[in-house]
């Protein structure tokens, strides 16, 4: 739907929808927000208002497990699985249960290696949401709890020209070096298993 037809707010933002009563229409309506809200601009390179906007719509999503769990296929062998809901870009995380710390740090020094520093360590419950972007530094996010699964949503930055397909850096903490990885592959996609 081009965004001219749509109702506009003064930063040319699409005003927040009402949330569904139905819970299956509910948290496929915040995924078909995220869309219309993101458009054709890059998650990178959002406007504040596009930001701002999409940081309001996670909000206030209430996490309701029968609305989302047919995209949350679990391992109990991995220590997370990818179940793609959406090709979307963004740079959020929205706890659907249990609780994640985003442990975040400062860039490394690439003249001095040596251990990263922390600059926040945040525990994140459900209903929760996270922001991320490079000019923050580079963050981890973890279970600080084994026995209990948690579900997250991300909306997360794979451009340029996509992580999810070419990969990325990750950090090594205790040295700041950054090594090259492949994304690990998605575990499902829209609700189906994808074939091993």
């Amino acid at each position: 739907m081009p965004t001219a037809t749509r109702n506009l707010t003064p930063s040319g933002v699409p005003p927040l929808k009402s949330l569904l009563a139905d819970p299956q229409d509910h948290f496929r309506r915040l995924v078909k927000d995220i869309q219309i809200t993101l458009g054709s601009e890059n998650g990178i390179a959002a406007s504040d208002a596009v930001r701002r906007k999409l940081q309001d719509m996670l909000q206030e999503y209430q996490s309701d497990e029968v609305a989302w769990q047919k995209y949350a296929f679990r391992d109990p062998t991995e220590t997370f699985t990818r179940n793609l809901v959406d090709r979307g870009n963004g740079n959020y995380n929205l706890i659907l249960r249990g609780t994640l710390t985003e442990t975040r740090y400062a860039w490394p020094s690439l003249s001095k290696p040596g251990p990263m520093q922390v600059t926040q360590s945040t525990d994140f419950h459900r209903d929760e949401v996270t922001y991320m972007a490079d000019t923050l530094g580079l963050h981890k996010i973890s279970n600080p709890n084994p026995s209990e699964y948690a579900v997250s949503l991300h909306w997360k930055v794979y451009t340029p020209p996509n992580a999810a397909i070419e990969g990325c850096k990750i950090f090594n903490a205790e040295t700041g070096q950054a090594t090259h990885v492949k994304v690990y592959e998605y575990y499902s996609e829209f609700g189906r298993r994808c074939s091993d």
